[in-house]
């Protein structure tokens, strides 16, 4: 194994913190997102992004349903047409996964690529499944904050359902509680399903 000089180190050290600093943004980013229902939290997004940031949908139908928005005022203008009452989202998660980052040499910009879950329950009642791919570009800014500048969603596939939550209990396998005496006591409310 060949010897590591201590710089080598040190820039791997520095791409590692890089890495993890670009997954922080983009999971805040996507815990916002859940709950975009204030200004407040339109103000927090935006400041993810730096100020000459570009957020785009590509392809179709994100081209044109979700638009191109240049600039960090744009798009936290664009984010602010979902805060409303009543709520346009009354349930808003995203799950990501197949997750890559590269981080350049520089040590000052990074590409992160993404694919993403995103279940929606609407105002209407009214469930929804996204599938998309994220390339996004992120940047070290001069206050040292990793921050979007180049965002962009592409649809995989897209579809409605018919709910996400079901209020009835779910299925557990029915273990008896462990006693000190090793015998239940009869206290076992569970269900069998």
């Amino acid at each position: 194994m060949p010897e590591i000089v201590p710089q080598q180190l040190l820039d791997r050290l520095a791409r590692l913190e890089a890495e993890q600093a670009v997954r922080r943004t983009i999971s805040e980013y996507m815990h916002l997102c859940d709950a975009l229902d204030s200004p407040q939290t339109v103000a927090c997004i935006a400041a993810l992004f730096s100020e000459d940031a570009l957020w785009e949908g590509v392809g179709e139908p994100y081209a044109e349903r979700l638009g191109r928005h240049q600039g960090r005022e744009a798009i936290a203008a664009m984010m602010g047409g979902y805060v409303r009452q009543p709520a346009h989202f009354t349930t808003n998660v995203h799950f990501l996964c197949s997750e890559q980052i590269l981080v350049d040499q520089s040590g000052r910009g990074a590409i992160g690529r993404w694919k993403m879950l995103q279940t929606s329950t609407f105002h209407s009642g009214a469930s929804h499944l996204n599938c998309a791919e994220l390339l996004i570009h992120f940047r070290r800014c001069a206050d040292d904050e990793w921050r979007i500048c180049h965002f962009t969603t592409r649809n995989l596939f897209s579809r409605p359902v018919d709910y996400w939550h079901a209020e009835r209990a779910f299925p557990v396998p029915h273990c008896p509680p462990p006693s000190l005496s090793g015998e239940n006591d009869g206290n076992d409310t569970r269900k069998e399903y």
